[in-house]
């Protein structure tokens, strides 16, 4: 299995405010996102993901985001068989996002 690339939320925050434009994907369900969602992402649900791939751009780094860390990493080991090459997964998820705002 390839390893996932992983991004402190700490980090991603500093790439956001230095100006980076950053394709993220937010995988939470309706109801978490509603509690808020990072400036910039667009919100695809984990299950949906095989639908609307064309929504996601193949190259390039994809930052994929979800409450904890767990889904978003099964999003990138399931995009990364597809031939996404540059999946990251936010470790901590918005959990730990919030706990540093």
């Amino acid at each position: 299995m390839t390893q996932i690339a992983e991004i402190e939320p700490s980090e991603l925050r500093r790439r956001l405010q230095a100006g980076e434009k950053l394709q993220m994907i937010d995988v939470r369900e309706d109801d978490e996102v509603a509690q808020g969602m990072i400036e910039g992402a667009k919100h695809i649900p984990l299950g949906q993901i095989p639908d609307r791939l064309s929504e996601i751009q193949k190259s390039g780094e994809i930052v994929l985001i979800c409450r904890s860390g767990y889904r978003s990493e099964r999003a990138c080991e399931y995009l990364q068989q597809l031939g996404y090459d540059g999946c990251t997964n936010m470790v901590g998820g918005m959990l730990q996002w919030q706990q540093e705002d």
